[in-house]
């Protein structure tokens, strides 16, 4: 492999993380937002 192929590889690979970090995000969190515990909270001691 030529030094200018492995050269362009990395610029790739670089540039390529360059644009992950500054591109809009791309989660699909819902609009709602978060949502309180709906659960009954740990009874220390209970017998079950």
């Amino acid at each position: 492999m030529s030094i200018s192929q492995t050269l362009a590889g990395i610029l790739q690979y670089l540039s390529e993380g360059v644009a992950r970090i500054f591109s809009p995000t791309d989660d699909e969190y819902p609009i709602i937002g978060v949502q309180p515990f709906a659960g009954e909270p740990y009874k220390q001691g209970a017998d079950w």
